[in-house]
């Protein structure tokens, strides 16, 4: 009895050691729930509303730059904003959020993607999600996004548009 006791007691010791265990920062991921609830949200928008036609009271601000995103896609901008800056590193935003009629005029100006422009076919834009952000960075700060944005969600998912970078949590 008293071997199985010992075992117990061992146990229960290694476990407090390891639940005391903690990853540094730079590698701690969000729990899981939080991803889960940032895609359920960004999800909810798309349930409810066409690409492009999500009212300005759905989305969220990115803190005080008059861009908006759906909420997730803003809270993780805005803490991968924070985190830049105390590196050193300097974003802007370009663009964010973009409504249809806007999707419209940037094709009619730039053309289509897929015809050799810089433009999504009006109403399959992730800016029309709110999820997309087009971003002002020099090569430090394009550096920067690409060694650090993943770790807030961001992906570079454009080819030839190094400056849009897609929330996908």
């Amino acid at each position: 009895m008293e071997g199985i006791t010992g075992i117990a007691t061992r146990m229960a010791e290694i476990r407090s050691q390891l639940a005391a265990l903690t990853p540094p920062p730079a590698v701690q991921a969000a729990p899981e729930s939080s991803f889960a609830s940032a895609l359920s949200a960004a999800t909810s928008l798309q349930d409810r509303y066409d690409n492009g036609r999500i009212p300005v009271t759905a989305l969220a601000e990115v803190g005080s730059t008059g861009h908006r995103l759906a909420a997730p896609a803003a809270a993780a901008l805005e803490s991968l904003l924070r985190a830049a800056q105390r590196d050193g590193v300097k974003i802007g935003i370009t663009d964010s959020y973009r409504s249809y009629d806007e999707q419209v005029d940037l094709a009619r100006r730039k053309g289509l993607y897929s015809q050799g422009g810089l433009a999504a076919k009006p109403g399959t834009s992730d800016h029309g999600w709110g999820l997309a952000v087009d971003l002002d960075l020099d090569a430090k700060a394009q550096a920067w996004m690409r060694a650090n944005g993943g770790r807030f969600g961001f992906t570079e998912n454009t080819p030839r548009e190094p400056w849009h970078w897609k929330f996908t949590a």
